[in-house]
């Protein structure tokens, strides 16, 4: 990626966090864990898990933390929003679905089994921060605080996103793997040149990582030491293609020491050690830390879309090994456990989850004014003259066809 034509971008290229040079604050960075900058870059040997599926807690020594790779547990408050938003996502997930069989909604790629990941993302991010979705993030947009109907526009076939990024924070869901990562990093950029103390979290799959602009991305956020976050929702297949098809590193995460960044993986059904992880990211992104990338291991339990059949490139074997991980039930079982929720709060819970399906129902279901002169009016800032002749050709054909309508009905 060309910075600048002449050489006055070598200063920038070359400082990090206040003007030095990255060098010395990667080395700033991980003087407080006090390890070496390799052992801070590498993610630990063993993935982050701290409930396991059965929904008990993990002895904090098999918890697979070390040295620089150390997270305290999420407070219970943050624990149970968490839990209401698994459940409300769970349920969007699954209108969805049904939406798109009623006709309703063009498309909807699911991300039932991956609302840990989906919630964790939101939660962990601060007002003023940034989040960067793909098409799958649906349920990551809605928690990050977007009306449920205006998240889903862009999946019933609408020429835009449905809401507003700048209110929000949040870009427009991306159906191309890796441009919003590109996106997210021009973000963080400016909020660095602003003095700003904004993170940006940037979301892509396993496929992504195969992508050129996940390289460019990643290498540009690591030369500028700039506060993103890179999160690999990695759910094994991208569409139709396993991951052992798209890359042999140990994992996704140790891609992050070839672009000089801290790497860490962590389960991604378990939205314990999610908020654990990505809080702490957020935290050493917000110091100065420079660009992290954190794995996810998680799975899609549907189909890629309502087009795709998984059928033919899985076993439902393997879908059945994964349902017994499910996030959702995993951590209705530990709050149980920990007497933190109850019936009563489960049925709050469910009534709030059942009210956003039934927003979503209804305004899906409304019928929406088309205007096709649509088509051109947002093409250009300044309409060019081929546009201008499209426009008018149409407007002429539709005025004709209404013109013999009238007459046919006169008759």
């Amino acid at each position: 990626m060309t910075i600048s034509a002449d050489h006055t971008a070598r200063d920038a290229i070359s400082t990090g966090q206040a003007g030095m040079p990255h060098e010395d604050a990667l080395t700033e960075a991980v003087k407080k864990f006090g390890i070496t900058a390799e052992d801070y870059m590498l993610p630990a040997r063993h993935q982050i898990q701290m409930v396991d599926p059965d929904g008990r807690l993990i002895a904090e020594g098999e918890q697979g933390t070390e040295p620089g790779h150390e997270y305290p547990l999420p407070g219970d408050d943050e624990l149970l929003a968490a839990y209401e938003q698994l459940v409300v996502g769970r349920r969007v997930n699954d209108q969805n679905s049904a939406l798109v069989r009623q006709g309703r909604m063009a498309v909807y790629p699911s991300s039932h089994g991956q609302e840990a990941c989906q919630v964790a993302a939101a939660l962990c991010l601060s007002e003023g921060d940034w989040m960067f979705p793909t098409y799958r993030d649906a349920v990551a947009v809605m928690t990050r605080g977007v009306d449920p109907v205006q998240v889903m526009t862009i999946f019933r076939g609408d020429w835009h996103g449905g809401f507003d990024p700048l209110k929000h924070h949040v870009g427009i869901q991306c159906t191309p793997l890796t441009t919003q990562l590109l996106h997210a990093v021009g973000v963080a950029h400016a909020a660095k040149l602003r003095g700003e103390d904004t993170v940006v979290l940037a979301m892509c799959g396993d496929g992504a990582t195969s992508e050129g602009d996940f390289h460019e991305a990643l290498n540009f956020a690591a030369v500028f030491h700039l506060p993103v976050i890179f999160f690999v929702q990695n759910n094994k297949y991208a569409i139709s293609v396993p991951l052992a098809h798209q890359s042999v590193a140990p994992s996704l995460a140790h891609k992050a020491v070839g672009y000089g960044m801290a790497g860490e993986r962590v389960d991604g059904n378990d939205v314990v050690a999610l908020l654990a992880v990505l809080d702490r990211a957020v935290k050493l992104a917000r110091e100065g830390s420079g660009p992290l990338l954190v794995e996810a291991n998680t799975y899609r339990m549907q189909a890629h879309t309502n087009a795709d059949d998984d059928t033919r490139y899985r076993e439902s074997a393997e879908v059945a090994e994964w349902r017994a991980k499910d996030p959702v039930n995993r951590m209705r079982t530990y709050l149980t456990d920990r007497g933190l929720l109850d019936s009563a709060g489960e049925d709050r819970i469910a009534a709030k989850a059942e009210a956003v399906a039934a927003q979503l129902r209804e305004g899906l279901s409304e019928d929406v004014p088309v205007d096709p002169q649509e088509l051109f009016r947002h093409v250009f800032a300044r309409q060019t003259p081929q546009l201008k002749e499209q426009s008018a050709l149409l407007a002429d054909e539709l005025a004709r066809d209404v013109a013999a309508s009238s007459q046919e009905a006169a008759k």
